[in-house]
């Protein structure tokens, strides 16, 4: 089962990575499901994740605060909007089409927008105790 966990955990760590690139596909849920994963997989990974320089503070923040920090709210919505506007006005050739990417931009947007804004990203690892 251990080989199992960490094989998913990583192919949702591929996921998640690839979802802050391409907009719709979502990032935080993937992290999230890794870091699930590696935990009752292999604890190396789980450390190994959580100490990232830039996904460790994304996942630990929402873990914690159930909060999104403001400048990623910008850009997913910003991306979002960007990307189903162009395949609404070049790439879809229906009206009924047209209409649901505009559903899903809409709706994936207001996902986006009601969680809390993170204030302040906190940097250092819950649960641990710092060096005195």
């Amino acid at each position: 089962m251990k080989i199992l966990y960490t094989v998913t955990g990583t192919i949702s760590l591929v996921l998640g990575v690839i979802g802050i690139f391409v907009p719709l596909l979502p990032t935080t849920p993937f992290l999230l499901l890794s870091a699930a994963l590696y935990f009752r997989g292999s604890p190396r990974l789980y450390d190994w994740l959580l100490n990232q320089k830039y996904l460790g503070p994304y996942i630990r923040n929402f873990r914690e605060y159930r909060a999104i920090p403001l400048r990623a709210k910008i850009v997913s919505v910003s991306l979002i909007w960007i990307t189903i506007s162009y395949c609404i006005f070049s790439v879809a050739p229906y009206l009924w089409l047209k209409i649901v990417l505009f559903g899903i931009a809409v709706g994936t947007s207001w996902h986006i927008l009601s969680y809390k804004t993170l204030k302040k990203q906190k940097q250092e690892l819950p649960n641990r105790k710092k060096n005195a």
